[in-house]
């Protein structure tokens, strides 16, 4: 194990060398210069060269490469071309909103779909089973953004219980506040992702109902539930562990949707409204911390995946477990 993780970890950090790569290249190739986010219409020449000047979009790529690279590697990612402030303390103002966010919507997500998935296997023949079924595959046709708009009219609008959208200006200074702003947009984010995870949790839930290994413990004596704490949580639990990181990361990038529906301050509108004004840094900067995270993710989820799983372990390891 101790092997796997030094070569995980390896892996990990040339992920992120590469994507960095990627991210630099790409935004470069965009239309447009930099600088144009320092200066007004109709700047002459002599500013536009002063402004690129500034930025450094005068130096040649590979120089600017490096220069980046180097600032990542002491943490700084740099400084916003509009307001003039550190990249990094202005991300870490909107994770206090993106991350409880994506957190809260994952643990409600796998609270639902878990019980749901597993009657929905275990209940396959029975109409409701299928119905169960059903209603999962819709929901994955159900677009975040069409929810909560509906979401908004109806416990917004018509009921008035909950903010339509909007989040203190204390962040969680006042937390009452900051909870109920953010119980319409984590409702929506665990509604969309709690319908593929039921898939998955029904597909891995059948694949363990009728494993041999399950039918052999129930001859020998074990009831059903026993049967399946003993044998079958463990072997339903790892296929769907890797699928929970994939979720988790996607929950996380696709949180510019639903702060946008909501008018929250987190990373997505960040990133819209840097977009927007062509601030290179800020843009950079929350890609970056999204991939660093989208890959962590994954390589917890990795290694969750092969703690649950002994099989894997021995794959490679060489040694039975």
């Amino acid at each position: 194990m101790a092997s796997y993780l030094l070569r995980r970890t390896a892996l990990l950090l040339l992920t992120l060398f590469l994507a960095s790569v990627a991210l630099f290249v790409l935004l470069r190739l965009l239309p447009g210069d930099p600088a144009n986010a320092l200066l007004s219409v109709g700047a002459t020449d002599e500013q536009i060269a002063a402004a690129r000047h500034q930025i450094g979009s005068d130096r040649p790529l590979l120089a600017q490469f490096w220069s980046w690279l180097g600032r990542l590697a002491t943490l700084d990612l740099g400084t916003s071309f509009v307001s003039t402030l550190p990249v990094g303390p202005q991300i870490g103002a909107r994770l206090v909103v993106t991350v409880p966010l994506t957190l809260a919507a994952f643990v409600l997500a796998v609270v639902i779909a878990v019980p749901v998935g597993f009657v929905a296997a275990h209940r396959a023949r029975t109409w409701y089973g299928a119905a169960l079924g059903v209603l999962a595959q819709l929901g994955i046709a159900v677009p975040a953004f069409w929810l909560g708009l509906l979401l908004i009219a109806l416990f917004a609008l018509r009921l008035r219980v909950l903010p339509a959208g909007g989040f203190p200006t204390g962040d969680w200074a006042d937390p009452a506040r900051a909870v109920r702003s953010l119980v319409l947009p984590v409702v929506t984010v665990a509604l969309v992702m709690s319908a593929s995870l039921i898939r998955y949790v029904r597909s891995a839930t059948l694949d363990v109902l009728g494993s041999d290994h399950l039918r052999s413990a129930r001859a020998l004596g074990s009831s059903f539930a026993g049967a399946m704490w003993r044998h079958g949580l463990r072997n339903a639990a790892a296929p769907v562990v890797s699928i929970l990181g994939i979720e988790l990361a996607t929950t996380f990038l696709g949180a510019v949707v639903v702060e946008s529906v909501f008018a929250l301050p987190g990373l997505g509108s960040l990133l819209v409204r840097a977009i927007a004004q062509h601030d290179y840094p800020v843009i950079q900067g929350v890609l970056f911390v999204s991939t660093f995270a989208v890959l962590v993710i994954g390589f917890l989820a990795d290694v969750a995946q092969r703690l649950i799983d002994p099989r894997l372990r021995h794959g490679l390891s060489g040694r039975r477990p």
